[in-house]
């Protein structure tokens, strides 16, 4: 498949790009970034051949299939629409887009072209979630009631791209980071989004700029009437990052059992009913990659870990969330 790459303004689509270029069911065919700042770091940092002067270019190269954006997230929406316009398939950086108007249209033109829309949910992929679907289904925890996550990230302030502060280019902190959660209660726990309960964005960390919320929680009901409450802040301490032990925590309760685990985390115990001993629960490597997944729903394989169709449901219910933040606006 031969890919072309569409804005290069997150460390994310880096990591795909490195993917991209080890995986020889694709081929790379270039790159374009209009800021100039960002295309030089591109190119001088990074390694990416930026050869296409505008996206016009990109859309019009007949011998690209897919287009990869990872631009500044409120431009990746409309960039989605124009590539499903011109016959591409689309991978995005999440989040895919930031309004549920641009979803509606994007979901319509998948199903009206037959291209297939895809999102970094990358952490469908990772060992310690798919240890945690394996549990769910196999009936050890009963039925979900209750689940608490804890998705922090770094802010990282004066290292984040500029853009991250300018009005309505970043969408919202649950937009960017809870989508990885709700797709994990999909994905995992096999649940859907009954209702918004709550939730609220605020300012705390990025000082010189009072107008990013930077801090955020939530709390959903799921269709089953399971509680979900959730903090997807920029708090994790500046030098720690992503080493923070318990980056991306959850704790899952059930009618027969609970769990609780950290993302990176290499062992896993669920304490049972009836058992004040723990289960120690196995997790195995787990070897998909997001990419050749991706390849495989192109070549029309059913048997996906991240479906199209999930992509959107995930999506809609992040941004359903995050709008509901929204009004809630002093």
């Amino acid at each position: 498949m031969n890919i072309a790459f569409a804005g290069l303004r997150h460390d994310h689509i880096y990591m795909l790009y490195n993917e991209a270029k080890n995986n020889p069911s694709y081929n790379i065919m270039g790159a374009f970034e209009a800021d100039p700042k960002a295309k030089k770091c591109a190119e001088e940092q990074r390694g990416v051949v930026c050869n296409y002067n505008t996206y016009e270019d990109v859309l019009n190269d007949s011998d690209v299939d897919a287009v990869v954006l990872g631009g500044c997230f409120a431009d990746r929406g409309g960039m989605a629409i124009k590539a499903l316009l011109a016959g591409k398939h689309v991978i995005a950086d999440k989040p895919l887009c930031t309004k549920l108007s641009e979803l509606d249209e994007i979901e319509r033109l998948a199903k009206e072209t037959g291209k297939k829309v895809s999102a970094m949910f990358t952490m469908r992929f990772e060992k310690t979630v798919n240890a945690l679907k394996n549990l769910a289904e196999s009936g050890v925890l009963g039925e979900i009631n209750a689940v608490t996550f804890g998705g922090q990230h770094p802010l990282a302030y004066g290292r984040r791209p500029d853009w991250y502060y300018e009005d309505g280019r970043h969408g919202g902190v649950i937009t960017d980071i809870a989508i990885h959660g709700i797709d994990i209660l999909k994905y995992a726990l096999s649940l859907e989004l009954g209702s918004v309960n709550g939730a609220r964005c605020w300012n705390k960390y990025a000082y010189e700029h009072p107008d990013f919320e930077d801090s955020a929680q939530l709390m959903i009901t799921m269709d089953n009437g399971a509680g979900v409450i959730g903090d997807v802040s920029y708090a994790i301490p500046d030098g720690i990052e992503f080493g923070l032990p318990y980056y991306w925590s959850f704790y899952v309760w059930g009618t027969h059992a609970v769990i609780d685990f950290n993302l990176h985390d290499n062992a896993m115990q669920c304490y049972i009913s009836g058992n004040p001993k723990p289960l120690n629960v196995e997790i195995p490597e787990f070897k998909h990659e997001y990419l050749a997944d991706f390849y495989r729903m192109v070549q029309g394989e059913d048997d996906v870990i991240l479906p199209m169709d999930e992509v959107f449901k995930s999506m809609r219910d992040t941004l359903t969330i995050q709008k509901y933040a929204d009004t809630q606006k002093n």
